[in-house]
């Protein structure tokens, strides 16, 4: 058994994710109930990700406030704005996508959409501000990461006063959770194999041929931000090759949140990936968390690109000041969406309302993106998630000018 895991562990994880990811097309395609049955793998992986992100999040950044030496710095405002930055030019990247590949949509029952989208900016603007305030304990449980951070840093503070020992232990209970974090991610190919074998099995791709055009689109506008706009934003930051970092963050952190679809689910995997890379502790700790909130470019681009089909298909007529509103208004919206499957397409109605779309459209639109969303969210996910450590390193002194 000891050789067997050294041989698993010597092959390396992307490698073992690729062959994963491979064997789970397979099962799904040629023994679809097989597939079906395998989903469990999938279900137990993704469910470990966000039982373990939490309090991992909690702890250790409670661990780096209360360790944190006065002299010692942290890079936390340039990573904030480039993740707004870079989720504003996503906006607008979606924008011109839409004027120059204009689409059409056939609007369906938007009956199967159970969550109820917020009625206007301000309601997504209060509810991120009354998840700071929320229970520590309830926000732990809920998966609350604006209050988790909120606590965390404010605990963190208060522990700043404790005896060594005490703070010793919180550091040690930090790599404690770590470890386990560790141990979930060191079975990623199982869970992958599992979240695809039943992806294709359930679903296959036979829905999404009749929506190729948008999905082109909006899959488009995610790689030309992921191969162009973030390359050129990490090279205006570190003055270095941008595309070793962008493709390792592709490759460990992307790949990865393709299918578990949650930023949330993903911290912990960014969070490894960020001390593999040698990155400053007390940063990541902090920006890992938030960029799962508030760093939606693919958001973004999902809430302009469909708006826009819809207004389209409705003939309405879209000017540039209204298209440059559109990309602040998803901008801010994006920054609410939560870090969970489809939470950018319950923000779509509040951007129709900003060319008068009626509600019952707009909800018949959040319905098309649920039925393209295994591959729309997935690679929404994707961007987004290792867009967050990409930032993080671009402003790490291990790489920063």
């Amino acid at each position: 058994m000891r050789s067997l895991i050294s041989m698993y562990q010597r092959i390396g994880l992307v490698p073992l994710i690729i062959v994963g990811l491979i064997v789970g097309v397979l099962i799904g395609w040629l023994a679809p109930s097989a597939g079906i049955a395998l989903g469990l793998l999938g279900t137990l992986f993704v469910g470990a990700l966000k039982a373990v992100a939490p309090i991992l999040v909690f702890i250790l950044v409670m661990a780096a406030i209360c360790q944190h030496r006065s002299d010692s710095e942290v890079y936390v405002k340039p990573v904030l704005i480039m993740y707004l930055f870079g989720t504003f030019l996503a906006a607008l990247i979606a924008v011109g996508a839409s004027f120059l590949f204009p689409t059409e949509l056939v609007f369906i029952s938007g009956d199967a959409v159970q969550q109820i989208p917020p009625a206007n900016l301000k309601e997504v603007l209060s509810n991120l501000l009354l998840s700071l305030v929320a229970n520590p304990v309830n926000a732990i449980a809920n998966a609350n990461y604006i209050g988790i951070l909120a606590w965390a840093i404010i605990i963190g503070f208060a522990l700043r006063q404790a005896s060594e020992t005490t703070r010793t232990a919180v550091v040690d209970f930090s790599e404690a959770i770590s470890q386990v974090v560790k141990w979930v991610i060191a079975l990623a190919p199982f869970g992958i194999l599992g979240l695809v074998a039943n992806t294709v099995a359930e679903t296959g791709f036979a829905a999404l041929a009749g929506y190729g055009r948008i999905l082109l689109v909006m899959i488009g506008c995610m790689l030309f931000i992921a191969l162009v706009v973030n390359p050129i934003i990490v090279f205006v930051k570190t003055g270095k090759n941008p595309y070793p970092l962008v493709f390792t963050c592709l490759s460990e952190s992307g790949i990865t949140a393709f299918f578990t679809r949650s930023s949330a689910a993903n911290i912990p995997v960014n969070m490894n990936l960020a001390q593999k890379l040698g990155l400053h502790e007390e940063t990541y700790s902090v920006t890992i968390p938030l960029g799962a909130t508030i760093n939606m470019a693919g958001a973004a681009i999902t809430i302009n690109v469909l708006t826009l089909a819809a207004a389209h298909t409705l003939g309405i007529e879209v000017s540039f000041a209204s298209a440059l509103l559109l990309s602040l208004v998803a901008t801010i919206s994006a920054c609410g969406a939560s870090g969970v499957p489809g939470g950018s397409l319950l923000l779509i109605p509040l951007a129709a309302s900003l060319f008068s779309i009626p509600n019952d459209i707009a909800i018949q639109v959040v319905a098309i993106g649920f039925i393209i969303g295994v591959v729309q969210d997935s690679a929404e996910t994707a961007l987004n998630s290792s867009t967050d450590v990409l930032f993080t390193a671009a402003a790490d002194p291990k790489y920063a000018r």
